[in-house]
């Protein structure tokens, strides 16, 4: 039995988005766990686990987002084939390699066939990580994107999100890294899945800056990208350190969705134009505009401009 779990603490994202992507992957024997959000995500996310791991036919615990929209029609075959692998705990919609901190869009992303369906600058659909070069999925990685996290029993039943970390962001990358640590492998599978989502990767960046230094600490010369540096010195100058490379990625990651905003209103733009130049009044106008055009040369030829 393939179980679906939900932490919400909105329930019109739920109703719009998660919940038809569910009715249409679910099976006839599927559970399905809709928790209100209790303190931290990961508080949730663990009374989820524990509810699963009650199911002794448990093949699969799949993690949504309220703002995620299972497209995929055939998904529960696509989560079966992915943990055939038993050596398999974690499987995601997307993901990334090489990655070296909470900003793990910064290592090799790989991803199915995911899309962000955004409400700024008028609204418009794009691919997801538009910003970087994707590889396709399947692939091993060390992290998946929260948005969608497939468990396996073996995962569900051994391993907890971090309830200590308790400002939420890399929740995802810390359980990833405990399951790697472990032995286990992380994977991306080619699934179809929609985010219903707004263009910035990071919000409350001074929030996102400290959960960035939480989670360093915490993974400290374990990350698998990172770079090994010898023990610093000083306490004051590592937290210095962290500190500025939780700011860098900040920056970096405000930029793209100010690069995303800039592609949303380019977009919007364009179609606005579409839209007026295939109207009838712009094609009975055309006449007029060329007139004031020839107007306004004849006129700078005369004056020498």
């Amino acid at each position: 039995m393939i179980a679906f779990g939900l932490s919400v603490s909105e329930g019109a994202a739920y109703h719009l988005y998660a919940e038809p992507g569910i009715e249409r992957a679910r099976e006839p024997d599927s559970e399905v766990f809709v928790f209100a959000t209790v303190g931290v995500l990961a508080r949730t996310y663990n009374l989820l686990l524990d509810a699963a791991a009650a199911h002794d036919d448990l093949e699969a615990l799949v993690l949504v987002h309220p703002h995620t929209e299972i497209l995929d029609d055939a998904f529960c075959h696509t989560v079966r084939r992915a943990l055939a692998d038993d050596d398999v705990a974690v499987v995601g919609a997307a993901g990334a390699g090489d990655v070296r901190t909470i900003a793990w869009w910064e290592g090799d992303i790989s991803s199915g066939r995911v899309t962000q369906r955004y409400q700024d600058h008028g609204g418009g659909e794009a691919p997801a990580y538009s910003w970087a070069t994707t590889n396709p999925a399947p692939a091993e990685v060390d992290t998946v994107d929260g948005f969608l996290i497939v468990l396996s029993p073996w995962a569900v039943r051994n391993v907890r999100f971090d309830e200590a970390l308790a400002l939420g962001h890399g929740f995802e990358l810390d359980y990833c890294l405990q399951v790697r640590e472990a032995g286990r492998k992380v994977v991306t599978a080619d699934i179809e899945v929609r985010n219903h989502r707004g263009l910035e990767l990071v919000e409350e960046s001074e929030i996102w800056i400290e959960a960035h230094i939480q989670l360093a600490d915490k993974w400290e010369g374990k990350m698998p990208g990172a770079e090994r540096h010898p023990e610093p010195t000083e306490e004051q100058w590592k937290r210095r350190a962290r500190r500025a490379e939780a700011q860098r990625e900040a920056a970096r990651s405000m930029a793209y969705g100010t690069a995303l905003g800039l592609d949303a209103r380019i977009l919007g733009l364009q179609t606005a134009m579409r839209e007026a130049t295939a109207s009838r009044g712009w094609r009975l106008t055309a006449p007029l505009r060329r007139l004031n055009h020839w107007r306004t040369q004849r006129a700078r030829a005369r004056s020498g401009g």
